[in-house]
């Protein structure tokens, strides 16, 4: 029964063009509802791989990469509709691809690192998620929130660059054999 977590993982994927689509179309509203079920989707999997054992190594890849691939879709689209400053969207997609490059090199290198969360990692998400739904709902419904939208933008760019910084710090650590520990993903 591990399959169902994923096969509810791979279901997020495949709305991930549709919520580009529905974005850069000028659906915000139906953007909004698409990413509140994708939402509810990965809560949904995360519980009945936790609550039933229903873990695999495929759902430990795959539902990160599907959690990544939304929001950043998500703040590209939003990015080019106008809704975001592309510095922003420069800086969600910056710093995802110097993560994996970091992964990736240090593969190479033959001195894979284990990735677990950081907990400025895991703040900086929840802000891109707010961040990414306010906009679609504000713009979606009408809502009026010019200032929380700034406030949240400033927000989400600060935690970006520290979370990379504590990314790349982590990483020299491992790479270099100072403390010989892993990257947090």
């Amino acid at each position: 029964m591990e399959i169902v977590p994923n096969l509810i993982t791979l279901g997020r994927v495949v709305l991930v063009p549709v919520v580009f689509w529905l974005l850069l179309g000028g659906e915000m509203r139906w953007a909004f509802y698409v990413f509140v079920i994708a939402g509810i989707s990965d809560g949904v999997d995360g519980y009945l791989a936790k609550r039933f054992g229903w873990t695999s190594e495929l759902g430990a890849y795959l539902d990160p990469l599907a959690d990544k691939l939304l929001l950043v879709c998500i703040f590209i689209a939003l990015g080019v509709a106008g809704q975001l400053p592309s510095w922003l969207v420069i800086g969600v997609v910056t710093r995802d691809v110097l993560i994996v490059a970091g992964v990736m090199l240090a593969w190479l290198l033959a001195n894979p690192v284990l990735i677990h969360p950081l907990v400025i990692s895991k703040l900086n998400t929840v802000a891109q998620i707010v961040l990414a739904a306010l906009v679609m709902a504000d713009e979606g419904f009408g809502l009026g929130l010019g200032l929380l939208r700034q406030i949240l933008t400033w927000a989400t760019a600060i935690l970006i660059v520290v979370s990379l910084a504590a990314y790349a710090r982590t990483w020299l650590r491992h790479m270099t054999g100072i403390d010989g520990g892993a990257l947090r993903g």
